[in-house]
């Protein structure tokens, strides 16, 4: 191994210890299921505002997007336009209300007892399908945090004859160090590690494409640093409403990369932090840091994909586009052993972001197993064996994750794409109308999630036309579909099943004048 990798790999090595050690420090305070999955409810505006961006932008943020960009230009930033957008109404009309529904509810400590809770479901059959489609999209979720760790590892350590033995190793350790301080801290050490991550996140995903944009345009115009890296037609490769190759951005694509946005209202990784906020005053703040964080992070992470196309001198195919932020580091960060191991700390924050999603769904599929699951089958079980049960849930979750992210050639974005859509339509429509629509019933719910997740799954795995599955055949992204079937189900079967009680309705009507 090279002296600049051992350097890196004593960056690593600290950064992971002091993970490991926020978790062993949080575990102290832990002595409950409100206290591992929600924190006591206890979070800061601060706090609570990382923690819900860096565990949403997984990844995928510094490396599915970036390699997007590198490969099609300006035209793959639509995504990131439909994010913003979904982030900016999920913090308004969502997080405050959510707050104050989860508390009059029961109390609910998970998304599934919120929707029990909330239509007074006293078989938990809501409860019971809401924790399956978690356990079963947050699997694949994990699966692409697990696989960006292990391409991490694979690319800085690894070359052509040992990629996929590095690959394997990156993906052993990262499953281990993030198995490690979740089991023990659970959703505070995940909420301050995620704090810790968020900022480097932030600090790494500025400067460096910063720097390159300078070094790049010193002596050079832009375009033709551009035209010097192989690009045919910077214009084209500039404009929102081209490809690469000249061609027009369909309006298919464009509406299904800003559908992205429609996903944040059902995604209970994030959902949850909206629950755990200890005051409305602590909400406002933290949709304020949100907000700005993710213009921020997105803005940057687009123009990472556009300044390494000129300034890589090696040019990545489609199959290597996703390493484009680790190469950028490593070709800028190369010449000496401060400059590697401040390279190194940039690349930690890769590591941040890729252990600050892993770790949310991680616990979130716990939570959903011990609450909705184990305590749904056995009524009087003990808050104890229930946090084992959570616990267990953990490691479980982290196994089968770790066998679908195996492959190599596994798409982080592919990843994250199906386990976005797979929530977002499942999820978000039966968060909205339970939020704000007082007619919304039972079956209604239930009806509008299962369409949502099984037009996911149809759209997106079956091969129903010619062996093509009908997402290849449209390149309409399923949550375009899924969501508004599934809000319609959810609307026309509550219409005609009879009306919510007069309790549920006045529970209802009493969130707006509470303030917690």
């Amino acid at each position: 191994m090279s002296t600049a990798n051992i350097i890196v790999l004593c960056s690593f090595a600290a950064y992971m210890v002091i993970m490991i050690i926020i978790g062993f420090v949080s575990s102290k305070g832990t002595k409950n299921n409100e206290d591992y999955f929600l924190g006591g409810r206890n979070l800061g505006g601060w706090t609570a505002a990382l923690s819900a961006q860096a565990s949403d932008m997984s990844g995928w943020l510094l490396m599915g997007l970036p390699g997007s960009v590198y490969l099609a230009g300006t035209g793959e930033v639509w995504i990131a336009v439909g994010l913003l957008i979904g982030t900016i109404l999920n913090w308004y009309i969502v997080s405050a209300r959510l707050r104050k529904y989860t508390i009059v509810a029961g109390n609910s400590l998970t998304i599934p007892s919120f929707f029990q809770n909330r239509y007074r479901d006293d078989k938990g059959v809501i409860k019971m399908v809401s924790a399956i489609i978690i356990a079963i999209f947050f699997t694949v979720y994990t699966a692409s945090a697990f696989s960006s760790g292990a391409k991490l590892f694979a690319t800085l350590f690894g070359n052509s004859e040992n990629y996929n033995t590095v690959y394997t190793i990156g993906l052993i350790v990262a499953v281990i160090v993030i198995l490690v301080y979740t089991f023990l801290g659970g959703f505070k050490a995940v909420c301050y590690t995620d704090f810790i991550q968020g900022l480097l996140m932030l600090v790494a995903i500025m400067a460096v494409p910063i720097i390159a944009y300078v070094a790049l345009t010193y002596n050079n115009s832009f375009s033709q640093s551009l035209i010097d890296s192989g690009v045919t037609n910077p214009d084209n490769y500039l404009n929102f409403l081209k490809n690469d190759d000249g061609s027009n951005v369909s309006a298919v694509s464009i509406i299904s990369n800003l559908a992205w946005g429609l996903g944040y209202f059902g995604m209970p990784h994030i959902l949850i932090r909206f629950m755990a906020v200890k005051s409305d005053s602590e909400i406002k703040k933290s949709r304020k840091i949100a907000i700005v964080w993710v213009i921020i992070s997105l803005a940057a992470s687009c123009l990472i994909g556009l300044v390494a196309r000129g300034y890589l001198i090696e040019n990545l195919d489609a199959t290597a586009s996703e390493t484009v932020f680790i190469r950028l580091i490593q070709q800028i960060f190369s010449d000496n052993g401060i400059m590697i191991f401040i390279g190194g700390i940039f690349l930690c924050g890769i590591l941040a972001a890729i252990m600050s999603t892993a770790d949310s769904q991680l616990l979130v599929t716990a939570s959903a197993v011990s609450e909705d699951i184990y305590k749904g089958v056995k009524k009087k079980a003990t808050e104890k064996s229930a946090l084992n049960i959570g616990k267990v849930a953990v490691i479980v979750v982290a196994i089968i994750g770790f066998v679908i992210a195996i492959n190599p050639n596994s798409s982080i974005m592919g990843l994250v794409s199906d386990a976005w859509a797979g929530f977002g339509s499942a999820f978000g429509p039966v968060v909205l109308l339970a939020l704000f629509w007082k007619r919304s019933t039972l079956a209604g719910a239930i009806s509008g999630m299962a369409t949502g997740a099984l037009t996911v799954i149809v759209w997106d795995y079956l091969p129903l036309v010619n062996g093509a599955t009908l997402y290849k055949a449209t390149n309409l992204y399923s949550l375009v579909l899924g969501f508004a079937l599934a809000l319609i189900v959810n609307i026309i079967v509550s219409l005609i099943a009879k009306k919510p009680s007069k309790e549920i309705q006045d529970e209802f009507d009493s969130i707006k004048s509470i303030e917690i």
